[in-house]
């Protein structure tokens, strides 16, 4: 057996300023790299997939680790928060329980300590565990660039598998999520080949909440992952929900919307077919899961 390559040669640059950062993307161009956690970074340079120049480590700068919560304004989590701070963090379990749970199913623990917000997001995988949670929460990119920062809704961030809106000469530095409608309640549930530490086959979140401006009395969102070119809020599964009596026949008609709305590939992990029906199965089960815990007064109030 032979044995795998090391990682390549590079230049490590390690800036102090946001700004920094930026001239160095600018300077160097598309042989620079960011790095926060590397967990992907680090596998693709050793495979011999990626072979940057230079490594630009951003994580220690200003904010890229910190969680903030603010009752009007929402939840802001720096790009280079890890997993196991995302999922453990107080403010993010109260208020944010989906977030956490999504966060919490991504790989091992020994990874989910490396393993950083942006990273996962930046990667654009179709599996990304946190993209479906971040757009039923409607969360918002933050870039700064050359031109100063823009946010990006994360339903506008993903352009197909492994490629995003965000330049080449961008940093993600947060990820802003608003405040959750009052009396929400959330799930995230994820299928993979075994029960812990791999990619998702398929996922999906669903997240539910009162709605006096809703036919039904209710509102719900519902993103699935790693069924499409890119994850995907079904926006058609919600509007279904909010016209009439929620209930198992609104919840079985919601999720032949999310299956409307995939379309998977047939890959050494699962076949087409296997991840449709998938989708049917998981999107009931979370219709559900959120249902009682709406109806049990389990929601949580931003």
């Amino acid at each position: 057996m032979t044995a795998r390559p090391g990682l390549p040669s590079f230049e490590y640059v390690r800036p102090d300023t946001l700004e920094e950062a930026v001239r160095l993307l600018v300077d160097v161009g598309g042989a620079a790299r960011l790095l926060m956690g590397g967990t992907d970074l680090f596998v693709r340079m050793r495979d011999g997939v990626l072979r940057p120049q230079t490594l630009i480590d951003v994580k220690g700068l200003p904010g890229m680790r910190e969680i903030a919560y603010d009752a009007r304004q929402g939840l802001r989590v720096g790009a280079a928060v890890t997993m196991n701070q995302l999922a453990r963090a107080s403010e993010v379990r109260a208020h944010y329980p989906l977030l956490a749970e999504a966060a919490h199913s991504v790989a091992s623990y020994q990874l989910r300590n490396r393993a950083t917000v942006g990273g996962n997001l930046c990667n654009a995988s179709p599996c990304a565990d946190l993209a479906p949670a971040t757009l039923v929460f409607k969360g918002r990119l933050v870039l700064h660039g050359p031109k100063g920062e823009r946010n990006v809704p994360a339903g506008a961030f993903f352009s197909g598998p492994g490629q995003s809106v965000a330049q080449a000469d961008e940093v993600l530095t947060a990820i802003h999520y608003p405040l959750p409608p009052a009396g929400s309640a959330g799930r995230y549930l994820k299928l993979g080949r075994n029960k812990l530490g791999d990619l998702a086959l398929v996922s999906v979140a669903v997240l539910g909440y009162p709605d006096a401006a809703a036919p039904s009395g209710y509102g719900f969102r519902i993103a699935v992952g790693s069924v499409a070119p890119v994850p995907l809020l079904v926006a058609e599964a919600g509007a279904l929900l909010a016209e009439q009596t929620v209930g198992e026949d609104r919840f079985s008609l919601a999720a032949d919307k999310a299956v409307e709305a995939a379309s998977p590939i047939d890959d050494v992990r699962a076949s087409a077919a296997y991840r449709c029906a998938m989708v049917r199965n998981l999107t009931q089960r979370g219709l559900r899961d959120v249902w009682r815990q709406l109806n049990a007064g389990q929601g949580r109030v931003a």
